[in-house]
């Protein structure tokens, strides 16, 4: 509960000054985002939510590539929701987008956006720095629509990286409160097998970033 407690103010001391320039500096090394928002396809009409969306830049590449469809977030960190907002607006999707304090392993979306399941789900690069991560997996599948999907994205093993590369990396990681999940498609599994649902895991850049899809039975 303590870890619960703390890690929204945690975010915001990470962060009220990073966000700032936050879009630019990681576009060169949280790689696998926009194949996996490719890989979203949402039905027409449909609803997509963020969890942990950050500055708002994967809600309003996912708003572009699905013009018709409804798109919500969530951030523990109100200096994130902040700059969302800000970015969501100026790209013209304040009409469709809606935002919303709130801790990813435990909300309720029928009382934050007046819906209780969603078409797709995504976690960009959040995992890795939410200790109750397997908790939020498990609350994010339980929102999905029949049919619905959960797409992960985040760092992987890097097992296939030189072992230099692999130890700095790490250790930067570190600085930054993230821990790469290394049993991610694991835990993936298990909570498919567990709520009935199909699970596709993906490999990219050497191990350098998983993509999870965890898939509802229509």
């Amino acid at each position: 509960m303590l870890a619960k407690i703390e890690h929204g103010p945690l975010m915001d001391r990470v962060y009220r000054h990073q966000r700032h320039f936050y879009d630019a500096t990681r576009k060169y090394y949280l790689l696998g985002r926009d194949p996996m928002i490719a890989g979203l396809t949402p039905p027409e009409k449909g609803s997509i939510l963020e969890i942990g969306c950050g500055t708002g830049r994967n809600l309003v590449l996912a708003g572009e590539a699905y013009p018709n469809t409804s798109l919500y977030g969530i951030d523990i960190s109100n200096e994130m929701l902040a700059t969302a907002t800000k970015k969501i607006d100026a790209a013209g999707l304040d009409e469709r987008a809606h935002l919303a304090y709130a801790d990813a392993a435990d909300f309720d979306p029928e009382a934050l956006f007046g819906r209780r399941q969603f078409d797709r789900i995504f976690i960009s690069y959040a995992v890795s720095m939410i200790p109750q991560w397997q908790e939020v997996i498990r609350e994010a599948v339980s929102h999905l629509t029949p049919g619905g999907a959960l797409h992960i994205v985040d760092f992987g093993d890097l097992k296939d990286l030189p072992g230099f590369t692999r130890t700095v990396l790490y250790k930067w990681l570190e600085w930054y409160h993230v821990t790469p999940r290394n049993n991610l498609f694991d835990v993936a599994g298990m909570v498919a097998a567990k709520t009935g649902c199909t699970n596709e895991a993906r490999r990219l850049y050497r191990g350098f970033a998983w993509i999870s899809v965890i898939r509802r039975k229509k």
